[in-house]
């Protein structure tokens, strides 16, 4: 009789495992995200130590809103890790179906890696989750190691030659601003199909061949400010945001010190747009621009009027919360 109770047990669990499996995945599932230990390792040298109103820094990486996953994504990149897992939360029902939700949507990951020093910033980021919570993010960065090389050398004689320490921050970014655009042309051709011989989409273009368009011209920009110490990240009004035919733009902010009329100083976030500072001219001749230069949103917007009604600075405000306060 004994020999029959043992199978007899053991087919009775296995028919209680069968039915109540979905349950038992579930509590598995929970049991594992909520023990996990994870692993933070140090940032690489072009981290931003400082966060911003959209996206910040963060603490412990364990998401319970949709705000926490969008600062863990920046935290991600801004660190320079090229994979990093962390895992969902039981009290975060949603959380698998937002991270989802969120890495496929090409606009905000754009507006998230405009917020990350452009060495950090990448060309291809993935997810993938399991049932029990637990997400990867795999980055591949748009920088190589070579042409990081290239662009600091570039970078550095610019500052040595430019930037005076005894001078204010309109002055010694002047004269950077006017250098890179006295050397540079907008590349025309990449615009207008989409196909160039230049890397003008990212600084190298504006340091090795001397064309950019707005990305080449924002990256380097970008990466001059974070040498110098300022507080920066790029802006982009997507085509979304545009009534007519465009692909967007993208620009610099940067916070920097303002003159008051009491001779004192403010820091204050201002506008930088160096494409819109360089036109390209139907006599062929090369101009330089200050329209765009260190402006408020309100000069901006000034600067965009006339003969034609530009749209390109028709930024999201909700994401690029800094300039809700200074205007």
């Amino acid at each position: 009789m004994r020999r029959y109770i043992i199978p007899i047990i053991c087919y009775v669990l296995i028919i209680a495992i069968l039915l109540n499996i979905n349950e038992i995945t579930d509590f598995l599932a929970k049991t594992i995200s909520n023990n996990q230990v994870l692993t933070i390792a140090d940032g690489n040298e072009y981290t931003k130590d400082y966060g911003f109103s959209y996206v910040k820094n963060s603490e412990d990486y364990i998401p319970y809103t949709e705000s926490d996953l969008l600062d863990i994504i920046f935290s991600v990149i801004n660190q320079g890790w090229n994979e990093f897992t962390f895992y969902c939360p039981s009290e975060y029902e949603e959380c698998q179906e937002d991270i989802t939700r969120i890495t496929k949507d090409e606009l905000i990951l754009t507006h998230i890696n405009n917020f990350v020093h452009p060495y950090n910033s990448f060309y291809s980021l993935k997810t993938s989750i399991t049932e029990s919570g637990e997400i990867t993010i795999n980055v591949i960065y748009l920088y190589k190691d070579e042409e990081k090389e290239i662009i600091n050398e570039y970078v550095d004689n610019l500052i040595k030659e430019f930037y005076k320490k005894e001078d204010d921050d309109y002055s010694n970014l002047e004269r950077i601003h006017d250098y890179i655009i006295e050397n540079t042309k907008y590349d025309v051709e990449r615009n207008d199909t989409g196909k160039s011989d230049y890397e003008s989409y990212n600084a190298m273009g504006p340091v090795k061949d001397g064309y950019a368009t707005c990305n080449g011209y924002a990256d380097l920009m970008a990466i001059i400010l974070s040498k110098l110490g300022y507080e920066n990240y790029k802006i982009a009004t997507t085509k979304e945001e545009i009534s007519y035919e465009s692909n967007g733009h993208v620009w610099n902010a940067v916070k920097v010190k303002t003159p008051m009329d009491n001779g004192t100083f403010k820091d204050e976030w201002v506008h930088l747009d160096l494409t819109w500072d360089d036109p390209v001219s139907s006599d062929g001749k090369d101009y330089i621009h200050h329209k765009y230069f260190l402006v408020n949103t309100e000069a901006l917007k000034k600067a965009d009027q006339g003969n034609v009604n530009v749209e390109e600075h028709n930024f999201n405000k909700a994401i690029y919360q800094e300039f809700m306060v200074t205007e």
